[in-house]
Order: structure tokens, then C-alpha cells, then sequence
């Protein structure tokens, strides 16, 4: 199943963390307990990314991280979504719902989210442009958020 989430901007496409470590069967197990009621592309997508760094792999992730968590009836929502379909009034996501993704999203990606720094997210596309900015470094810009005022 292939994710509609749009894929990272162009200039960070091709682009490999340099922070990518050695990725050991323990690492491998570990990772196939965090997400066996994900998607087998979504499992795959994650060894990938925590081998290589390769930002390509990120929507995939997100996509089966966000599916997992979100109700049967709102999934052909998700699968057919751009980037300005919204958590909580689109796909039901309540404020448990999103600690759950994003504390799944933390570990499999080795990052930190902050509670500010969900404050801003309110839609897919949201989601997408945060995580280019959280993997590389990039600044985030007023863009985040758009839909919250």
C-alpha cells in the first residue's frame, strides 16, 4: 500500500542523515515489536530509514504510523488525503490518539517531539513539513499551523 502523504521537499528528497548508526538485528527486532500492527511497508520503510537515513523513506512511515491509530471508517480518508487533510476534524484523531502516534513516531525515529512543537500540527501536511524540519535541521516556518488560526 503506498502512501499519499506527499513525499519531502525536493532539496531534502535525496538527502541521507549523516546520523544514520549501525542498524543491529536486536535494533531490527526491537523495531518489528514497535510496529507489528503497522503495515509491512511501514516496517520495511522504518529499517530502511534507520539504516540508511534516507529521508525518502519518512512519508511511509508516517502514513502506516497515522493508520495504525486511526479508526477503520476514517482510513479512506487518510488514503485518499493531500496535505490539508486535518487530524482531528478529518480522521477523529483526539488528544490521546496523537500522544500514541507520537510517541510511536519518537521511537521508531529516534527523535524527541516537544508538547509545543504539537501545538502546531493540525493537518497531514503539517505533520509532513514538520518532520523534514525536525530531521534536518531546518528551520520550521509560520507555514506550521496554518489551519490552527
Amino acid at each position: 500500500m503506498e502512501s499519499s502523504i506527499p513525499p519531502l521537499s525536493s532539496h531534502h528528497t535525496m538527502t541521507s542523515l549523516t546520523l544514520a548508526k549501525d542498524f543491529t538485528p536486536e535494533d531490527e527486532a526491537q523495531l518489528w515489536e514497535a510496529l507489528k500492527r503497522c503495515s509491512p511497508s511501514t516496517f520495511e520503510a522504518a529499517c530502511q530509514f534507520r539504516k540508511t537515513g534516507n529521508l525518502e523513506h519518512i512519508p511511509v512511515i508516517i502514513f502506516g504510523v497515522i493508520e495504525r491509530f486511526v479508526e477503520s471508517k476514517f482510513r479512506p480518508r487518510l488514503k485518499e488525503s493531500d496535505a490539508d487533510l486535518r487530524l482531528v476534524e478529518d480522521l477523529g484523531i483526539d488528544s490521546l490518539t496523537m500522544m500514541e502516534i507520537v510517541m510511536l513516531t519518537e521511537d521508531v525515529l529516534q527523535i524527541t517531539i516537544d508538547n509545543d512543537e504539537l501545538r502546531a500540527l493540525r493537518s497531514v501536511g503539517d505533520i509532513r513539513q514538520f518532520m523534514e524540519c525536525k530531521l534536518t535541521g531546518a528551520p520550521c516556518g509560520n507555514e506550521v499551523g496554518r489551519l490552527a488560526s
